[in-house]
């Protein structure tokens, strides 16, 4: 069986990055489906070792795809160099663990860009600590759509239960309104409908939730949903697609969940967010689609509060991987 190779950004090395990303590649079940290895700092990734109370582990640091080894016992580290172990505090926000964040991510899509490896999966960063370190970008979406020259790309949340598309990401909710037109969600629906269609092998079908309560009671609510969403629902429906909506968002959720959605496209973060970690947290898995490499990633944060504890739950880099196995097979 070819086993796809899948480099994984090391995150924040203040954060939980590193011992998640050693306690992930030291589950079997990984080691079966791919060939994992790391991009960060190797100190980090030692340091990570003992946190995570896997002693018996070798690194081998690496500059090139063919150094890599993937052989159970050795973790493979595409090196940067770049943190200074000593000076390191975890747990706190800096502009040095900012910059060395975005290094790694910036070399695994190089990698990824020039086909050295097949995939590959982001470890949480720190927004406040990249713009300190002096990159505007909101987040890994922003950046990779930059770096890669994606111009229609949209973030995908993928679960066992139902996915979720957002259609506005990192802004104030004051602002969400301002940033959705009729032309973004009809790509959006397009984009969800050709994704799922080549991932699933099967025609897709799509709900669209409206943005304000009860999908805006026909106006009285506010008029998004008739002046935006619909067009748009319509629009897609012309072409063939299987799409409903504008629904009710306290709604859609129980009905994708119920299994008549295999995809919902949210309004904003927090209203697809919210049910689908209520329902799959620590499984669902962040892809960001429309990009000309494979990328998914953890659907949770730096956790800075437990930092260097030992405590942090490798499940969701574990189901990050096995995405990004899923998906380089069908790219």
């Amino acid at each position: 069986m070819h086993k796809p190779i899948i480099a994984i950004t090391m995150g924040d090395p203040a954060g939980i990055g590193s011992e998640v990303c050693v306690k992930a590649l030291a589950n079997p079940e990984i080691r079966q489906i791919a060939r994992c290895l790391i991009v960060g700092d190797r100190k980090s990734v030692r340091e990570a070792l003992k946190i995570a109370k896997l002693p018996n582990t070798e690194i081998n640091s690496i500059h090139k795809i063919s150094e890599a080894k993937f052989q159970p016992g050795i973790i493979d580290v595409f090196d940067l160099d770049n943190v200074e172990i000593n000076r390191l505090k975890m747990g706190q926000i800096s502009s040095a663990a900012g910059k060395a964040a975005v290094e790694y991510v910036e070399t695994a899509i190089k990698l990824a860009m020039d086909r050295k490896v097949d995939a590959m999966v982001t470890g949480p960063i720190n927004k406040e600590a990249i713009h300190l370190a002096g990159y505007k970008f909101q987040g890994h979406t922003e950046l990779l759509a930059a770096r890669t020259g994606a111009k229609n790309y949209a973030m995908l949340f993928v679960s066992d239960t139902f996915w979720v598309m957002l259609a506005t990401t990192h802004v104030a909710l004051r602002d969400v309104s301002k940033n959705l037109d009729r032309k973004k969600i009809l790509n959006l629906i397009k984009l969800g409908h050709a994704t799922l269609q080549k991932v699933k092998g099967r025609k897709p079908k799509i709900g669209v939730t409206g943005l304000n309560p009860h999908a805006g009671e026909a106006g009285l609510f506010g008029d998004e949903e008739i002046k935006i969403i619909q067009p748009a629902v319509d629009e897609a429906k012309k072409i063939g697609i299987n799409v409903k909506g504008p629904i009710s968002p306290d709604a859609i959720f129980y009905l994708a969940n119920s299994g008549m959605f295999d995809m919902v496209i949210a309004m904003y973060h927090d209203q697809g967010l919210i049910p689908l970690k209520l329902l799959s947290f620590n499984k669902s898995v962040n892809v960001t689609v429309g990009l000309p490499i494979v990328r998914t990633s953890v659907d949770h944060g730096t956790g800075f509060d437990i930092a260097g504890k030992g405590w942090a739950n490798p499940q969701s880099m574990i189901e990050a991987v096995k995405v990004a196995v899923h998906f380089s097979k069908s790219k």
